[in-house]
């Protein structure tokens, strides 16, 4: 499989964007995995695929990869909606649902 490089999205339980700047390479994996016969984890001789290399840009990733000699595909990230919100819209005489508390 070819390699990944994206940029990591930001958690949905947190409001941070704290570790979202960087472009991440992520090895792609080579073997198969298999289930461990006596805990039932999933295994694989492959080691390189656990490997994650973290660039500052998108060019930088690209050359690493061009360098190696390295397929790799680029994921583009969406771009982020930002809704703006006031918490006195709360308590707006012309709110749609009835506030209940």
């Amino acid at each position: 499989m070819p390699a990944r490089i994206y940029k990591q999205p930001k958690p949905a339980g947190q409001s941070g964007l704290a570790g979202t700047q960087e472009w991440v390479f992520e090895y792609g994996q080579s073997a198969a995995r298999t289930p461990d016969p006596l805990m039932g984890w999933s295994g694989s001789t492959d080691s390189v695929s656990q490997i994650r290399l973290y660039f500052s840009s998108c060019e930088e990733a690209v050359a690493y990869a061009q360098r190696n000699k390295i397929e790799a595909q680029v994921e583009k990230p969406a771009m982020r909606l930002k809704q703006p919100k006031v918490y006195a819209e709360n308590f707006a005489a012309n709110r749609v649902q009835n506030w209940t508390h």
